[in-house]
Order: C-alpha cells, then sequence, then structure tokens
C-alpha cells in the first residue's frame, strides 16, 4: 500500500467517510452523520457490522428493533437539530430493507435528511439466488431495494468499491442542501462491502459541506414587496421552512414592523410564541376560527417555507378572495411557484430580512390589526374552555388531557403528535412556547412514529423532557423502540390514550357515509359490526413490560399528578390514561376532501354525498 492510500474493505471505508462529514452554517460546525441506527442480519452483519465495530470510536451505533422506527428516530434526530445533522441507518437485505420505505417516505415528504444503507445480494452473482431474493425473469439487476427508489431523493447501489468515492460524495450533498434533502439510500451488496480497495487518503479527510443561506433575486424581491405594499389585508402563513432556516427572530421582527398577521401550518406552529399579539394560530382544515376567517379574506398571502398541503388550504377552499394572490418564500423553486404565486426562491431567514427592508414603513390599517387581535382573543377563550376541567375528579377528555399536559411542562419542552385526531386537536389548541417545542409530523401523518421519533428528540437534546402523544391505535402500530428507549438510558415520556379504537377516522367514517364500520376495538356484534364490549386489552401493562415505568391515571387530578410524576424521572416513563369518549375540541374551521360514494343505497351515504357536493363547489384553482 503506498503512503497516499489506505486499503480497507467497502464497509470499513464508508464508516470512515462518514465520521469525517461535516456541515456549517452561520458559523457553527455539527458531524453530518453523528450515528448509525441499524438491526443486523445476513446482508450487513460481516460488512458494515464489522465496520461499525471497527470504528466504534469514530461512530456511535444505536440498536434498533424495527427497521421503520429506526428511521423515524433519526428523522426526528434530524428534525429537532434544524436538519443541520443528521443519523445513518443500516439494515439487511430482504424485509429489513423494505420495511425503510415508509420511513423513507416520510423522510422525504417532510424535507428531512436520513441516509439508508441496507444490505444488497451479491455484485458478483456468485450465489445466485441468495436468500431472501427477488428473482425477477426480466431485470435480473432489480432487487427489492428498488422499492426505496421513488422515496429517496438520491439512489444508488454500490456494485464496485470505487463507485462509492463519488456516489459518497453526492450522497452528502444532497444531505446538506435545503433545498434537496430528504431520504439518502446507497444500497450495498454484501460481497461489496466485505471487498478490499487500496482507497485514496484525501476519501478521508475531515470535509465541510456549507448550508447555503440564498438570497432572493432582486427582481422578485422587488415585485413581492410591491405585491405586499399593495395589500390590505395581508397574511403570513409560517410553514416548516421558518423553523428549518431558524428564522423565527426574522418573522417576528417583520411582523412587528408591520403587523401583518400569522397563521402557520403544522410544521410551522411554534413560528412565533402563542401569545404573541400576531400570531393566529393554525390555519386550514385544523385551522383556528380567527386564522380562516382571515384566509377566507386576505388579498395577499405570504407563504414562507410551506408545502400548501391540502390540509393548509382546505383541499383548494380556504383563500376565497376573488382577487387573492400568493408570495413565496422558500428554498425551492418547486414550493416558491405554488398557486401561481410571485416566488421568492431563497432561505426563509436571508428572504424574511429582505422582505422587511424592502417593506419599511409599511404597516397594515389600525382597523385590520384590530380585528384579528379581537379574534385572537375570542380563539383564546375556546381554548381555554376546551382544556379546562372543572372536575378534577372525572375522567379525562381527550383536549383536557392537553390541557394537563400543558399545564406541566417548560417552554423548552418537546411534544410530538403525528396521526389519529390529536393533531387536530394540537393544531387549534395547544399553546406553543419556543420554536422547537411543537413536533408534528403530519407531511406523511405516519402512525407509529411518535415513540422512535422521540428517541431521536431526546438524543439530539439531551436533558429536555420529551412527549409522545399516542392513542391506543398508533401504540399498537409501533411500541418496539420503547425496548430501545430502555437499553440507550432515554427518559422519553410517553402519554398513551386509550379511546379503545381509530378515533379519528371513525370519525371521518361518519361524515362520509362509512358508519364508523371497522374503526373500533371492539368485539364483533352479531350482526357482523364492531359494537361489542371493548376488548381486554391492556397497553399499559404491555408498556410495563417492555421496560417502561407506568403510571396509570383514571381521573384528571391523577393526571397531573403522573404528568409532573414522569417530566422529573429519569428513566422512560408510560403515563396511561383512559379518556372520556365525549368531543370535546372545537369542530373544523374548513373543509377536507374526502370523495363520497357517488352512488349508494344507505342513507348515511346518500346524505354524506349530498354534504360533499355542496362543500366541493366552493374548490378553486389559483392560477
Amino acid at each position: 500500500m503506498s503512503a497516499t492510500t489506505r486499503r480497507l474493505t467497502t464497509a470499513q471505508a464508508l464508516v470512515r467517510f462518514l465520521s469525517a462529514q461535516y456541515t456549517e452554517r452561520d458559523g457553527v460546525r455539527r458531524r453530518l452523520i453523528a450515528g448509525t441506527w441499524g438491526i443486523f442480519g445476513h446482508g450487513n452483519v460481516a460488512g458494515l457490522g464489522q465496520a461499525l465495530v471497527e470504528y466504534r470510536d469514530a461512530m456511535p451505533y444505536h440498536q434498533g428493533r424495527n427497521e421503520q422506527a429506526m428511521v423515524h428516530a433519526a428523522v426526528g434526530y434530524a428534525r429537532q437539530l434544524n436538519r443541520l445533522s443528521a443519523q445513518a441507518v443500516t439494515t439487511s437485505i430482504g424485509p429489513g430493507a423494505t420495511n425503510l420505505v415508509t420511513g423513507a417516505a416520510l423522510a422525504t415528504v417532510n424535507r428531512l435528511p436520513v441516509l439508508l444503507l441496507p444490505g444488497d445480494y451479491f455484485a458478483s452473482r456468485a450465489a445466485d439466488p441468495l436468500l431472501q431474493q427477488l428473482e425477477h425473469p426480466v431485470e435480473a439487476d432489480v432487487s427489492v431495494n428498488d422499492t426505496l427508489r421513488p422515496v429517496s431523493r438520491c439512489f444508488d447501489r454500490i456494485t464496485r468499491p470505487e463507485a462509492l468515492i463519488a456516489s459518497a460524495l453526492n450522497a452528502m450533498r444532497v444531505l446538506a442542501d435545503p433545498a434537496e434533502t430528504g431520504a439518502v439510500t446507497l444500497a450495498l451488496p454484501q460481497d461489496v462491502q466485505a471487498e478490499a480497495y487500496d482507497w485514496p487518503e484525501e476519501f478521508f479527510a475531515e470535509r465541510v459541506w456549507t448550508v447555503r443561506r440564498p438570497a432572493p433575486d432582486p427582481v422578485e424581491l422587488e415585485a413581492a414587496v410591491a405585491a405586499v405594499r399593495a395589500a390590505r389585508r395581508p397574511l403570513i402563513v409560517a410553514g416548516g421552512g421558518v423553523h428549518h432556516s431558524e428564522a423565527e427572530d426574522a418573522l417576528r421582527v417583520l411582523v412587528d414592523a408591520t403587523g401583518i398577521p400569522v397563521a402557520s401550518t403544522q410544521a410551522g406552529k411554534g413560528s412565533l410564541r402563542h401569545d404573541h399579539p400576531a400570531d393566529l394560530g393554525g390555519v386550514g382544515h385544523t385551522g383556528t376560527a380567527v386564522s380562516d376567517a382571515l384566509a377566507r379574506d386576505a388579498d395577499v398571502v405570504i407563504g414562507v417555507g410551506t408545502r400548501y398541503t391540502d390540509f393548509t388550504t382546505a383541499s383548494g377552499t380556504l383563500f376565497r378572495n376573488p382577487d387573492v394572490r400568493f408570495v413565496n418564500l422558500n428554498i425551492t423553486g418547486f414550493d416558491a411557484h405554488k398557486l401561481a404565486a410571485r416566488p421568492l426562491v431563497c432561505d426563509a431567514r436571508t428572504g424574511l430580512e429582505r422582505l422587511a427592508e424592502g417593506l419599511a414603513g409599511y404597516r397594515v390599517d389600525a382597523a385590520y390589526e384590530a380585528e384579528y387581535r379581537s379574534g385572537k382573543e375570542r380563539w383564546d377563550e375556546v381554548v381555554e374552555a376546551a382544556l379546562r376541567a372543572d372536575d378534577d375528579t372525572a375522567v379525562p377528555t381527550q383536549t383536557q388531557v392537553l390541557g394537563a399536559l400543558d399545564a406541566v411542562v417548560g417552554d423548552d419542552d418537546v411534544v410530538i403528535n403525528a396521526a389519529g385526531s390529536l393533531p387536530g386537536d394540537l393544531h387549534k389548541l395547544w399553546r406553543a412556547r419556543s420554536p422547537r417545542q411543537y413536533h408534528l409530523e403530519y407531511g406523511y401523518s405516519c402512525m407509529g412514529y411518535e415513540i422512535p421519533a422521540s428517541l431521536g428528540v431526546q438524543q439530539a437534546a439531551p436533558g429536555t423532557p420529551v412527549w409522545a402523544l399516542v392513542g391506543d391505535g398508533t401504540y399498537l402500530m409501533m411500541p418496539t423502540e420503547i425496548v430501545t428507549a430502555v437499553q440507550e438510558g432515554l427518559p422519553v415520556n410517553v402519554v398513551l390514550v386509550q379511546n379503545h379504537g381509530y378515533a379519528s377516522i371513525g370519525g371521518l367514517s361518519e361524515e362520509t357515509g362509512g358508519e364508523r364500520y371497522g374503526t373500533a376495538y371492539r368485539y364483533r356484534a352479531a350482526d357482523g359490526s364492531f359494537t361489542g364490549a371493548p376488548l381486554p386489552v391492556d397497553l399499559a401493562a404491555n408498556a410495563a413490560s417492555l421496560g417502561m415505568e407506568v403510571l396509570r391515571a383514571k381521573t384528571v387530578r391523577e393526571l397531573r399528578t403522573a404528568l409532573a410524576e414522569a417530566r422529573a424521572s429519569d428513566r422512560p416513563t408510560c403515563v396511561y390514561v383512559e379518556t372520556d369518549p365525549a368531543p370535546t375540541a372545537p369542530p373544523a374551521e374548513a373543509w377536507w376532501d374526502v370523495p363520497v360514494a357517488e352512488v349508494a343505497t344507505r342513507e348515511a351515504a346518500v346524505r354524506a354525498r349530498e354534504r360533499y357536493d355542496a362543500q366541493v363547489a366552493g374548490r378553486r384553482r389559483h392560477l
């Protein structure tokens, strides 16, 4: 071996390379790949497994229990650190690899970085067919890892050791680029993982990837400033890009100077503190009354770091002003041009700072400011009523569970949720006190995300109390990483809400003519429906069996005590509460399009279709 090369296996070279990669933004440097999650099988144990033990001082390793959950944990880690640091996930071939697909889709949909390193079949075809190999009669080079192609921002199969050099560099580029980031997959044939090669020393040199803050084009900025200055009823829609760019202070400065109110998406909630006079809370189908009322009449909507999902736009029915125009400030041109907007393709913080400079001296009319402040006050009363529990001895409702948690958390606690009925309640009612307190994965709305994501958040923010809010349906999807939390000593808190079924989908089923069929966790009745007694399932005992400390709460008073005890604990803790199923959350303030059967014989579906036709008539395409 010459002085300029190092003889290592491909897997060893990859681990050494990853341990020397960094990001830098605003002078702050972080490890780009801070650790690796893994479950070993024959497709990676002798390659990456050996490399990870060889270089365990350079690359921290975390043992997972479910491949999808490992991706969720890595995504939670990356989001908590504003996409400036990420984690890798390695699996064997076969089911281990295909289990990554859901997590990869979640990461890419939410524009969050994660590096996937699944094992793959022999590149040499020496062993063919291999255990777990998918044999394709037409495309012999296809493997199950190809299922990751459409959900990855970058995909490559490393069939020769030297091919890793260019591929690994490109993978890091994508992971560190806020305009391109998402899941990145490097499929690693198990024979290539173990093959030795003389690697150039430069490949292992420390490398820093600058996370750019591009400024807006001057022509686009001038047009955006002119549009806002001409507006009488402007509204800012704050998306996740505000947080990823750490643009919260820039947003507040702009709002304080101009008086423009802010409504937030699920990903953008917390861009302003809940008690800022211009913070109107959530927008869209799960939004607040004041946000949605202003959105209907807004003449200019300034989208900052948002993808404008159907929940945000109420499936194209929310922004009703016939003269409404959009100004979209986004790091990607793809999102900046949505809704026929005047685009500002730039970093959120830089763009907001430039926009504030251009709007110097502009302020909304006092009457408009008084209008939205009054609406905010009225909504605050609605929130207080939903969260308040007047009888401490009663079984809590779901919103009262949130009220009890609100009373216990500190400003920097992190509350995590993803799917079910809780996201709607949280978007309407949660009073976010800091930029990272509200952690909702609603781009993919993936049941099972919360518990593994809490591990990633805890790793990213040691010492921070982290709360995973889960219903019984979500818990049953993926409780496996409770074992990992115990093993790793991560004192996450799980608030397990038992309501005996899929509450959110049950309500949607009823509204759309499905009559709640198949949405409850109950015994089958004689007519085949799920209307019998609740199943004798003890999820609290299950959590305890996996190693958690479990606190059972039957009343509001017991719940408050249990939450406070959990927050003070130094070990993984579950607070289990069975809730009163009576709905106490405010109803939806805007529509969401779930198509209803156009023809049916059952009365429920016929009536649902009539309501659907009335709503869909209000849809609008912004051109």
